[in-house]
């Protein structure tokens, strides 16, 4: 066994969600939404760590990281799982950040989603976004979200990623994964290609720019059912994202676009749970209405809080009700969920007066 495999196969017993292994650096691991030192291991010199990474590449990804100074790719262990792995190039040497892709996909069911987001599978033309910072859970629920159409329906579902993450067997439906590097060269040739390959799901890994994002909403007024993430915070500032890609020229027309496409927006984070021995999903869930339509058409997003605070029969949900909701159930920490809330005023005064957040 790779030194590095026994790394990350300690880093996995401990579980943790990340680790790093840094240059002149002792190997560090994100536990619970937290970094720290793996106790036991020294400082590993520049040279050795690069050593030691190198072992993991193939002669084409040796090549494609010192060409571009950075990697993204996919690193399997046998009987111990599936990474996610950055390499980069810093100011003391080469370092890499490894994320841990548990080999079973967890179900919808497992990770509490509601029947609103468990809606948006059942649709057979749209644009459904899931979005949140970097760590969130993001791929976990987008695969959540694939498998239970990949068990409930008789579809083809083609995924591009950039890696390929979460692996998906074909079930009822039949599912092709292409690797961004590997199996084509961009996530716009490869969605330009899809639409060529008769598909009734795209998943697109990320929107990362224009042309991208441009071809997603396509694809999806186009008769297709669309699944991307994106870097954003809330269910508004998405579509303010999206919206702020394009030229000024353009954004009458995107505006008009997306109010026909969007389907659902889910925005999500992860918090510390009371127990501090793990992290509770929050969700905020904007769904298509008519309202919502007119909304996007008209550039009044800053109105959408409002539509979602009166969409609660067709299961939307605002994140700080959700955040609260876990609160008053005793699910999370407090002072984590002060962190992530966005009216924090209002969360101290339901907190009131006792000291929860010390």
């Amino acid at each position: 066994m790779a030194e590095i495999d026994r790394i990350l196969s300690e880093s996995m017993k401990a579980g943790a969600s990340d680790i790093h292994l840094c240059a002149d650096r002792a190997p560090m691991v994100r536990l619970w939404g937290e970094v720290r030192a793996i106790r036991g291991h020294s400082v590993v010199p520049a040279e050795e760590n690069r050593k030691r990474l190198f072992e993991i590449l193939n002669t084409r990804q040796i090549e494609d990281l010192e060409r571009n100074f950075e990697i993204d790719i996919s690193y399997v262990v046998k009987d111990l799982g599936r990474f996610r792995v950055n390499m980069h190039y810093e100011d003391r040497g080469l370092s890499a950040s490894f994320r841990v892709v548990p080999s079973r996909i967890r179900t919808v069911e497992e990770l509490n989603l509601p029947e609103a987001a468990k809606n948006l599978t059942r649709l057979h033309q749209g644009l459904v976004l899931i979005t949140g910072p970097s760590g969130c859970g993001k791929s976990t629920t987008l695969a959540a979200l694939i498998d239970l159409i990949n068990r409930d329906s008789r579809r083809h579902i083609i995924c591009i990623e950039d890696p390929v993450e979460f692996v998906h067997r074909s079930n009822l439906s039949h599912i092709d994964q292409r690797e961004v590097g590997v199996h084509t060269r961009s996530f716009s040739s490869a969605l330009r290609a899809a639409l060529r390959e008769d598909p009734d799901v795209i998943l697109v890994g990320e929107m990362r720019d224009l042309e991208t994002i441009a071809m997603a909403i396509t694809a999806s007024e186009t008769g297709h059912l669309v699944f991307s993430t994106l870097h954003t915070r809330s269910a508004s500032k998405t579509i303010e994202r999206i919206i702020n890609v394009f030229p000024p020229d353009q954004i009458a027309q995107i505006r008009t676009m997306l109010a026909e496409s969007l389907a659902g927006v889910i925005s999500q984070q992860l918090i510390r749970n009371a127990e501090g021995t793990g992290r509770v999903l929050a969700l905020e869930i904007l769904l298509r209405t008519s309202a919502l339509a007119t909304l996007i058409r008209e550039g009044n997003t800053y109105r959408i809080p409002s539509v979602m605070q009166t969409g609660k029969k067709h299961g939307m949900m605002l994140m700080d009700e959700h955040i609260i909701s876990l609160y008053q159930r005793g699910l999370v920490d407090p002072k984590h969920a002060l962190e992530k809330v966005i009216d924090r005023e209002r969360f101290l005064g339901i907190l009131g007066g006792r000291g929860d957040t010390s």
